[in-house]
């Protein structure tokens, strides 16, 4: 079988390499040099532990498992199984933690309320003021910056895999055809678009009425902290914007302890992850009305400055990077993907949402099972 898959993010990388790991020849087709989009502007987290039930965590669990045995495959993915930590500072923020802890499916979660001496032995950079934390020993990391470039090399090596950067598809041409910007026609058995929040042209006409929104955010990175941030850290804001934790805990914190002006106004919560190279990815914020803004905010920045400070209990490094990313998301939350034939032998694979660096190798696993692959 040939399989055309065009988009060159994580999730078409995913696509790509389910195909050529059942035996098929890829071509892939990128229309930047390199992929741009949120598979690098995010935080490089397996985010398994805030995950709603059901088919979304259950797609979550199997993604782990196949980064983890791809990342034993390809040393570049920086995959490591670090945990995250979620420190809590009032009842109310202990009684959600609580409440999570007490899911029946805490424990695939890797759900532990633990006081503050146990989460500083798990993190010793968490210098700061904090009563106790939510340890999620599911969650995972890999290096989202360089994660398709050493997928790439690694499908290059079976001679099945061809990449063709600096190519825009325009045209669905028959049944498992499409024509590029240079006029060339690709062929397969098979085309996966896999466009990320690119959701016009071609997108636009084959599907007008597509049920996805894209969705903005900021982010920063720091220069190295000068030790182990040894794993991800959330704060508890982080809880009113995962549907693992709702609760009526959830709904007892949201009345009595009502969000920063800043991070209400910006849909904020703190996550944060160590680069390889000592770095802080920080973030975020989330913006849904278009048109969205062109320029980033820096008060969002230094509310997550004084957050980070105030578990580290240090000053943050210097920044050297500040930037915004816009993804693809369900307008239906609950929907893990949008996955849909378009034309004769042509699917559309979107819309994952802050979902798709941590559930993209199940997504794709699925997209092949249900193709036949």
């Amino acid at each position: 079988m040939r399989v055309i898959v065009v988009g060159g993010g994580v999730v078409g990388t995913m696509h790509a390499w389910q195909a050529v790991e059942r035996g098929h020849e890829v071509v892939q087709i990128e229309r930047e040099a390199e992929a741009r989009g949120a598979s690098l502007r995010n935080f490089g987290q397996i985010w398994v532990s805030g995950r709603a039930g059901g088919e979304e965590l259950d797609t979550a669990l199997r993604a782990r498992e196949l980064w983890e045995r791809i990342g034993s495959r390809v040393p570049g993915l920086g995959f490591r199984a670090i945990g995250s930590l979620t420190p809590l500072r009032t009842p109310h923020e202990y009684a959600v933690a609580e409440a999570a802890a007490a899911r029946p499916d805490a424990a695939a979660r890797g759900y532990e309320l633990v006081g503050a001496e146990r989460a500083r032995a798990i993190n010793p950079a968490l210098r700061g003021a904090f009563e106790a934390a939510l340890w999620c020993e599911r969650d995972a990391a890999v290096e989202p910056r360089t994660a398709q470039l050493h997928l790439r090399e690694a499908l290059r090596a079976t001679g099945r895999y061809t990449f063709l950067p600096g190519r825009e598809i325009r045209e669905v041409t028959g049944p498992g055809a499409v024509r590029d910007d240079h006029g060339d026609t690709h062929r397969g058995d098979a085309v996966v678009l896999a466009t990320g929040a690119w959701l016009s042209g071609l997108v636009r006409e084959l599907v007008p009425d597509l049920p996805v929104r894209r969705v903005r955010l900021q982010m920063m990175q720091t220069a190295p902290l000068g030790e182990p941030l040894t794993t991800s850290v959330a704060d508890a804001d982080s809880f009113r914007y995962y549907p693992a934790y709702r609760s009526a805990a959830l709904d007892e914190l949201a009345a009595a302890q009502p969000q920063a002006p800043v991070a209400a106004a910006h849909k904020m919560q703190l996550l944060m992850v160590q680069r390889l190279d000592g770095g802080l990815t920080i973030g975020d914020t989330h913006e849904y009305e278009h048109p969205f803004a062109f320029d980033t905010l820096e008060d969002p920045y230094e509310h997550l400055t004084g957050v980070v400070e105030s578990f580290l209990g240090r000053p943050l490094p210097k920044i050297r990077h500040r930037w915004a990313g816009v993804y693809a998301q369900c307008t239906d939350t609950a929907r893990v993907v949008h996955r849909q034939q378009v034309a004769e032998g042509v699917w559309l694979v979107t819309g994952p949402g802050g979902r798709g660096m941590t559930c993209s190798p199940a997504i794709a696993e699925t997209t092949a099972n249900e193709l036949g692959w």
